[in-house]
């Protein structure tokens, strides 16, 4: 199924599986619909790293607990492969529903969190998504994102701010008030692929997943 043509349904988004269990990835292969292209796979924190950084997927399906590394599991292998955060895309996909195994690998950049009971379907919609830069969770688990990463109150903006370098927060401003990348990049001199960079982490550290929510973040704030 994974190998299916191309067609005028829309592109492939190309994906990474990260299990230590070969039989359950086998199974997830065969269950992700057409729109998914498998371009490798890993089960343990070392292989994720290597096949990441050289396949380069759009979105890596990531296990939370992996053997391998420093102990760290999935929270490892995305920081290993900071370098690619702003085109790879991190969806944790596990067995477990516990809260401090949601709010850590968030915490580390991944996009969301979907645990293993949901069906092939599902699943692929779910990578759909995250590569079109959502952000995803299992409804059970969304309410621990919100306890963890909920809108902060106006009078702890600055400590929010503290988070961001002086150019992330040059980049953060003009991305809020409208401006595309290419008119950050002349405004700044700076490269479209600088300002990519920042953004990404300007959304990451403010725990935030899109422009709009950027926008709405700072307008409450005043910092428009």
């Amino acid at each position: 199924m994974n190998n299916a043509p191309e067609n005028g349904a829309g592109r492939r988004v190309r994906v990474v599986i990260v299990d230590d269990h070969t039989i359950f990835r086998s199974g997830l292969k065969a269950d992700l619909d057409q729109r998914i292209d498998v371009v490798g796979e890993a089960g343990t924190v070392e292989q994720a790293i290597a096949v990441i950084a050289e396949t380069r997927p759009e979105v890596v399906l990531l296990d939370v607990h992996l053997p391998g590394g420093l102990g760290g599991g999935g929270r490892e292998v995305i920081a290993g492969s900071m370098s690619l955060l702003t085109s790879t895309s991190f969806l944790a996909l596990s067995v477990s529903d516990a809260a401090e195994d949601v709010v850590s690998v968030i915490r580390a950049g991944a996009r969301g969190y979907v645990t293993k009971t949901i069906s092939g379907k599902e699943i692929s919609d779910a990578v759909i998504r995250v590569a079109d830069g959502d952000a995803v969770f299992s409804p059970r688990l969304a309410g621990f994102v919100l306890d963890a990463f909920g809108t902060a109150p106006a009078d702890i903006a600055d400590d929010e701010l503290d988070k961001l370098s002086a150019r992330e927060l040059e980049v953060m401003r003009l991305i809020a008030r409208g401006y595309s990348y290419k008119e950050v990049a002349k405004e700044l001199f700076i490269s479209i692929k600088t300002v990519e960079t920042h953004v990404s982490a300007v959304l990451r550290k403010l725990q935030l997943s899109s422009r709009h929510e950027l926008t709405k973040w700072a307008a409450e704030r005043r910092l428009l």
